[in-house]
Formats: structure tokens, C-alpha cells, sequence
């Protein structure tokens, strides 16, 4: 029994590795999310059941969990070097020269990405992670090994079995930074400055949970040691190789003189804007290793590459205004308005100034002349304000101490740099909040966008979330809306229909939550079952979640205590929205794991109730008996269902047996 179990626990284990490298790696998803976390979830169910068979480098152990007090250090078998920088062609022309000089042969050079986030090794044993530690100073580094395990790009098994050793670059994604810089806007800290600081900050996380949550991706750019049994002969040869190992590697080019180089990397200084992350230039390398031995290196730089780093791209304009926008959480940012500006590849006009820390640390003043840059390429950022080209007369800027919107006072709570506005009423904070929920990754109500939004409200149809589900009672009014007829409000009103079914992680998702996003809605979602559950949860129950941490777990808490949440919830449950989530994840409790199914008619429980008991602890409640099936509880007049499952030799339960068990 133990023997299939084991082999069923590494048969899964290697589906989801080789599924999260096709979508991580490849970016060529196989599967759906809910495919995916079915998967995850029945390895989740085996190894708790079965913890004999746990293995540290399980998919499962992604997620994090270990919280350290320090770093230990790491002395690096082999030097991780650094590289001399060339700003311009004479610069590359002059590293051409000298190489052609001291080799007196043809040089062909590969020319690749130069990633701009953190520098790691990682080790392997046996074809099997070992360690992860970051750069340092090049010869000692920080033994991060947890935090670089969270990282779906990265092979915790390696396709053959060599002692390897790699080096790569941590980096964030454009969008992922971006949402990350959204996630700590409403959790009322200060955004990362750009990706690199991000994705440094991230690593170093003395709790892996935290690093397990961020947005980190990984490209493989040299191997340090272990491959001598491949034989690589050159730099294009090595990507390959490390490609069938199971590692991402970025875009690399092949060139057979030095011109070709530079007349690329004029291309790429324009095209790395389309790139889905951040390069702040690109390496240029001898291709051949028999070159590269004869031209060795100094003590801190190979003396066969060297990084060609991108002009900095800055503009200066002047600042006209400073707005503030109210946020669906209630967080008064400060927006600065400036005389629009070509930079990266686009006109821009405006940039947030954060908070009032922020503002005050830069001195920055309406009417001030400032440098703007593009932090990651993405987000315009106002760098430094040129004081010589002050106004005279101008004032520091100050935040308001009421909305602009609704007038209520604002407040900023200790230990937050942000600002909010106290009104939950707040039509700020309304139209925001219903633009979030009908959005794509919450309830996903096709029809519904933000301007029928703002009409909606305006017309005084819709004063909370709730009133969205009441709409079907004022459709005649709605027909004649300017701009709406009888079928487009058919079709939204259908939409908005259609809604009610979808799984209670949509919902939490859309509610707004501060601090929850899609990915911990799901993980709610799948541990509690239900929105009753959830909203009786308490501090501990929550906090017990891997994905869970101690901020997100006070949000919660804080959410549901506000009587006007708890009264839009119970309006939306009135009109028929799903209050249930399918993906039930929870792995304590008597039926964790268990596939139940409830027959006939029982005296202490209706079928809800009785659903909603077996959920909260642990079980699904199927409809059906199948050989999936793990026990059927049998009330009076059970009928056909307890028959099949006697035939299938599934354990049939009384009310009294149940009863039993859940005692």
C-alpha cells in the first residue's frame, strides 16, 4: 500500500515540475489554474497523510515557510566576478582591439541580456538542489537557499544528475513589480524604488513565506562548475545544454565582429522597452572557451567580457499641479502634473508622488522643474528637483487633512506612511471598489466597465457592492439611460447573473480586501470553504495559513468587524450570490481529504448544514457515488445511492456513526 502511495507522491511530483517548467520556464502553460491547484492539492492531501514520504525540494515547500534570524555565510567555491562596463563604441572597440591583439585570430562574441536584478549561485548534489546564495562581494555571499527554492523558474531537480554549480540573476518582471508596488501602497508602505530594489529586498526576506509571495523570476547565465563532463566548448553551446538541465536562459546572439555588436546594441537600447523586464544593457562575451582560457582573467574581472550599459534615460519638465486620488482602500496618493514629456518610448504627464514622506524627502513643489525616469521602464518616477530653477515664492507641498472627495478627515495609522480617508461611504471609494469588482480577475462581470460604473453611481442606482445584484428590479429605468437600450442592458443584466455562480475566491477577490489579492482569495477560499466560515475565523485560525502572514491576517479581522461589510455580504447572499468555494483545501479534520456523499433524510442536520460541517472539516460533498467516493452518510429512505455504495464496498455511515466521527 505504501509502495503505490510513495509511487503515486513522486508520480505527481514530477507532473507538476515538469508542468511548472512549459509555464515558468518555457511560457507555454499545458493546464488550467484549476487543473494546476487540483494537482497541488492532492499532493498537499498525501504528504500530510504520509509525512514519512516528504522531501524538502516538493513542489509543495514553494511556498515558504521557514523564518530565519540571519543569513549564514557562504564562501564561494568559485569567485563570482564582476564585469568592466563600456558606455559607448570606442569603449567596445577598444575591448575588440585588445582582444584581437592578444589572441591574433578570428574572435566570435555572444552578446546577451545583462538582467538587472540580483546575482546568485546555486549548487546541486546529485542533480538535486542543494543551495542558493546571493553574490556578495563576490567571494562571500548570504546563504538565501530558502527564499531561491520559492522561485518557480528554478529546478529543484535537475534532468540529469550532475554536482553543478550555476550562476543567474534574480530578477521582477515589469507587471510583477508593478502590482507589488499596488500591494504595498495598500498596505500603507512605501513602493520599491525599481525591480532591482525589489527583487533585492525579496531575496534577502528572513521569512521565505514573504519571498514566496513576490513576483520573483530567475535567468541562468553561466555555469561555475561540474559540467566537465559535457565537454561545452563554447558560451552558445552552454545555454543549450542548460536549457535541457531544466534552466531559463535569456535571449543571447552570436556575432562575428565587434561593429555588429554595437550596431545591436543601438537596436536594443530602443527595443528593451518592449521586453516583459528590465535590462539596463547587454553583456558582450568571447564565444569560445579555449579563447577564454587564453585571455583569463584579473582579480575581479573576466578579461573576455565585458557589460555595454545603456545611457541613462532621463526628462526634465515642470510640475503644474498636484492632485490626490482616492484609492477603493481609501488611500489618499499624491499625483504630480507635469508639462508632458517624451520618455521610454512614450508621453507621459504624470507621476505619483506616494505619500507625504516621499514628498517631503524630495522637497518637491508645484511648480518645481524635476527630472522624471521611468523606475523598471514602467512606472514614471520623479528622480530629483533642480532647486537653481525654483520659483520664488513657492511653498512645500502638504497633503490634506480631509477627502477631497467627501470631505471626512483622514488619518495616518502608526507605522503606515500612508494616508486614508475615514468615510467607508466614500464615493471615491465606491466607484473605485465597483470598478475592482466587476473587473476581470475578481468577478469577472463581462459588459460592466468603469464608465457604466460611474453612470450607475451617479444615477444614484448603485451606493455599494450589493445594489449591483438588486439591478434586475430597475431595468425599465435603466433602458433609458442616454447611451443604453433594451439589449445592452439585457446583456449586462445577464452578466451580472451569471456571477452569482462564481466561486467564493471571485468574490473575496472582488470585495477589495486590503492586502488580499487573487492568489491569497483562492487560498481563503480553499481553506475555509465558505464565507461563514471565513468570517468566523479567528486571529490564530488565520496565521495558521502558510500563505497567511500576521498583516494580512489584522485586514481580514478588521474587514469583517465593520457592520456595513457584513450587511453588504448578506444582501449580495440574499440575491443568490455564491457564498461557496469548490476548491477546499483544508487538511485538518476528520474528512481532510475525503470525498463524502449524503443520502436520504436525517433528523438533526439539513443538507446544507450538514455540507457546511463536513466542508469545515476538511471533506468535499459530492452529489454522486464513484469509486472516488470515501463514505456515504445515510439517512432514512437512502435509496439507490447507499445501495451503489455497498456495492463498491464504501463505508456507509449513520447520523449517529457521523456524529461519532466528528466528535
Amino acid at each position: 500500500m505504501n509502495a503505490s502511495i510513495l509511487e503515486e507522491i513522486q508520480e505527481i511530483r514530477q507532473v507538476i515540475e515538469t508542468y511548472n517548467y512549459a509555464y515558468y520556464v518555457m511560457d507555454q502553460p499545458k493546464i488550467t489554474d484549476a487543473e494546476y491547484d487540483a494537482l497541488m492539492n492532492r499532493l498537499k492531501e498525501l504528504e500530510t497523510a504520509h509525512p514519512e514520504f516528504d522531501d524538502p525540494l516538493s513542489p509543495t515547500h514553494r511556498v515558504g515557510g521557514s523564518v530565519l534570524s540571519v543569513f549564514e555565510k557562504v564562501i564561494h567555491p568559485v569567485p563570482l566576478l564582476s564585469l568592466d562596463n563600456a558606455y559607448n563604441e570606442p569603449d567596445l572597440l577598444a575591448f575588440d582591439n585588445r582582444i584581437q591583439k592578444e589572441l591574433n585570430e578570428k574572435v566570435q562574441y555572444v552578446v546577451e541580456y545583462k538582467i538587472d536584478g540580483l546575482s546568485v549561485a546555486i549548487q546541486y548534489e546529485n542533480g538535486r538542489f542543494k543551495r542558493g546564495a546571493t553574490r556578495g562581494n563576490g567571494t562571500e555571499g548570504e546563504n538565501v537557499s530558502e527564499n531561491v527554492k520559492t522561485i518557480r523558474s528554478v529546478p529543484l531537480k535537475l534532468s540529469e544528475p550532475f554536482d553543478l554549480e550555476v550562476r543567474g540573476e534574480v530578477f521582477i518582471p515589469k507587471s510583477g513589480f508593478v502590482k507589488l508596488n499596488e500591494q504595498q501602497v495598500l498596505s500603507g508602505k512605501e513602493g520599491f524604488a525599481n525591480p532591482r530594489n525589489a527583487a533585492a529586498g525579496s531575496l534577502r526576506q528572513l521569512d521565505s513565506k514573504i519571498a514566496a509571495s513576490r513576483p520573483l523570476d530567475l535567468f541562468i547565465f553561466d555555469v561555475l562548475s561540474g559540467a566537465e563532463s559535457a565537454s561545452l566548448i563554447s558560451q552558445k553551446e552552454t545555454f543549450d545544454w542548460l536549457n535541457q538541465m531544466g534552466f531559463k536562459t535569456a535571449a543571447m546572439k552570436v556575432f562575428d565582429s565587434m561593429e555588429a555588436v554595437y550596431k545591436y546594441c543601438l537596436e536594443m537600447a530602443e527595443k528593451r522597452h518592449d521586453l516583459s523586464y528590465e535590462i539596463d544593457g547587454l553583456v558582450v562575451k568571447v564565444n569560445a572557451f579555449d579563447h577564454r582560457k587564453k585571455l583569463g582573467n584579473t582579480a575581479k574581472s573576466p578579461r573576455w567580457a565585458i557589460a555595454y550599459k545603456f545611457p541613462a534615460e532621463l526628462a526634465k519638465t515642470r510640475i503644474k499641479a498636484i492632485e490626490v486620488q482616492v484609492g477603493r482602500t481609501g488611500v489618499v496618493t499624491p499625483l504630480a502634473i507635469f508639462e508632458p514629456v517624451n520618455l521610454a518610448g512614450s508621453v507621459i504627464g504624470k507621476a505619483t508622488l506616494h505619500n507625504q514622506d516621499f514628498i517631503k524627502e524630495k522637497d518637491i513643489r508645484v511648480g518645481d522643474a524635476v527630472w522624471i525616469q521611468k523606475a523598471g521602464d514602467v512606472i514614471p518616477a520623479v528622480v530629483r528637483v533642480d532647486f537653481d530653477a525654483r520659483p520664488q515664492g513657492s511653498s512645500p507641498y502638504v497633503l490634506p487633512s480631509s477627502c477631497p472627495v467627501c470631505g471626512f478627515d483622514t488619518i495616518r495609522r502608526p507605522g503606515e506612511a500612508a494616508i486614508r480617508c475615514t468615510n467607508d461611504a466614500c464615493p471615491a471609494k465606491l466607484h473605485r471598489a465597483m470598478t475592482h469588482f466587476v473587473s476581470r480577475t475578481a468577478m469577472n462581470i463581462d459588459g460592466v466597465g468603469e464608465a457604466l460604473v460611474e453612470t450607475l453611481i451617479e444615477e444614484g442606482f448603485i451606493e455599494n457592492i450589493a445594489d449591483l445584484y438588486t439591478l434586475k428590479d430597475h431595468e425599465a429605468a435603466l433602458i433609458h439611460l442616454e447611451g443604453y437600450g433594451e439589449k445592452s442592458v439585457s446583456k449586462m443584466l445577464a452578466a451580472i447573473e451569471k456571477s452569482k455562480s462564481n466561486d467564493l475566491y471571485r468574490l473575496l477577490s472582488g470585495l477589495g480586501i486590503p492586502l488580499i489579492g487573487e492568489k491569497a482569495a483562492k487560498t481563503l477560499a480553499g481553506v475555509f470553504g465558505s464565507m461563514e466560515n471565513l468570517m468566523q475565523a479567528k486571529y490564530d485560525d488565520l496565521v495558521s495559513i502558510d500563505e497567511i502572514g500576521d498583516k494580512m491576517a489584522e485586514s481580514i479581522l478588521h474587514y469583517f468587524s465593520l457592520e456595513s461589510m457584513r450587511d453588504v455580504i448578506r444582501r449580495m447572499a440574499m440575491n443568490g450570490v455564491n457564498m461557496t468555494s469548490s476548491l477546499s483545501r483544508i487538511s485538518e479534520g476528520v474528512f481532510a481529504g475525503k470525498t463524502v456523499v449524503v443520502t436520504g433524510t436525517l433528523e438533526k442536520y439539513t443538507r446544507d448544514e450538514i455540507k457546511a460541517l463536513i466542508e469545515s472539516m476538511g471533506g468535499k460533498v459530492s452529489g454522486s457515488v464513484s469509486k472516488k467516493t470515501d463514505f456515504v452518510v445515510a439517512g432514512e429512505k437512502a435509496g439507490s445511492k447507499a445501495d451503489k455504495a455497498k456495492q463498491l464496498n464504501i463505508a456507509i455511515l449513520t447520523e449517529s456513526d457521523f456524529e461519532d466521527m466528528i466528535k
